[in-house]
């Protein structure tokens, strides 16, 4: 197969792609301004690309004869995400798409997260669905683009597919870097809770990844998620424990908002980069856990990391 890669030069992107060197495919990477490692560019089986999601007519190139795409190329970390991302996250999803369908691409792979159905557990999980109403506007653009993936795919020979792993971890998965920073300094703290999440290790996303590019007839929408149950203030505590550091310490909600304002001031102010927003802070806030029996029964049957127990050793 041919796959494409958008923000292949970001941090997931650039794991998937690592990861798809040690098999027979052929990757086109597409990057906009940051600049592949060396070494992943120059290896045989890649094609690089230099192109901008918002400008369709650099598009055509890196879709062309591609088997499938996966979509992760996207804005983070500015100040007042709810004025950029309906452009980042739903106009980028457009015309990626239209670029594929033109290009008559087999598989279009959105990834996503579970919190486009708003707030799930453990007891109440997302179930794969397009009726949530998330309450940040990060989910909210997200859930945008899938319904315009899987609208726009309806009818054709393409097949639409979204992925929304819950927290991906491992040694070199950013948030998981940012948190270890955090806690080396005595920065790291967490509202009080409790706060569900769905963990998931980088071994088993990836592996998740290759299934549904490969496997024949994937398509729709899949959680993808480990069997453990945990909060993000347990998890939090127990990367603390694992690494040697002191137990975070809980500030209110409200805590975080206000340090969440400020930095998004500065940002806008100084033109730096805005690393906590409040629209972070929000969908950070909001429980999630997704049903994963259609992962299990089509791609992934078996984890190599069922729990964190098991996956600690990748941190």
């Amino acid at each position: 197969m041919r796959i494409l890669i958008t923000g292949a030069a970001g941090n997931l992107g650039s794991f998937l792609a690592r990861d798809f060197l040690g098999t027979s495919h052929e990757l086109n990477l597409l990057i906009h301004r940051k600049s592949l490692p060396a070494d992943l560019a120059a290896h045989p089986s890649v094609a690089v690309f230099r192109g901008d999601l918002g400008r369709i007519d650099t598009l055509a190139a890196p879709c062309r004869s591609v088997d499938a795409v996966f979509h992760f190329g996207g804005v983070l970390f500015k100040p007042r995400p709810e004025k950029f991302l309906p452009r980042t996250n739903v106009a980028f999803v457009e015309n990626l798409v239209e670029a594929a369908l033109h290009a008559e691409v087999g598989k279009i792979i959105l990834v996503s997260f579970p919190h486009v159905e708003g707030s799930s557990t453990p007891e109440k999980p997302a179930r794969g669905t397009f009726s949530g109403r998330p309450s940040s506007v990060h989910a909210q653009t997200r859930l945008a683009a899938e319904k315009y993936l899987f609208a726009a795919c309806e009818g054709t020979a393409t097949a639409a597919v979204a992925l929304r792993p819950g927290m991906i971890y491992a040694r070199g998965v950013l948030m998981i870097e940012a948190a270890r920073w955090l806690m080396q300094r005595r920065l790291f703290a967490v509202w009080p809770g409790p706060t569900w999440i769905h963990l998931l290790a980088l071994p088993d996303f990836l592996a998740a990844c290759r299934a549904a590019a490969e496997k024949p007839g994937t398509q729709g929408i899949y959680n993808l998620g480990d069997d453990g149950r945990i909060t993000l203030q347990e998890f939090a505590d127990r990367l603390a424990a694992h690494w040697g550091y002191g137990k975070p310490p809980r500030f209110p909600a409200g805590t975080f908002y206000a340090a969440a304002a400020a930095v998004e001031l500065y940002a806008a102010l100084f033109g730096t980069v805005s690393p906590l927003t409040r629209d972070f802070v929000k969908i950070g806030m909001a429980d999630y856990y997704g049903d994963t029996s259609r992962m299990k029964a089509e791609l992934l049957p078996r984890l190599q990391y069922p729990t964190l127990r098991e996956g600690l050793a990748l941190l």
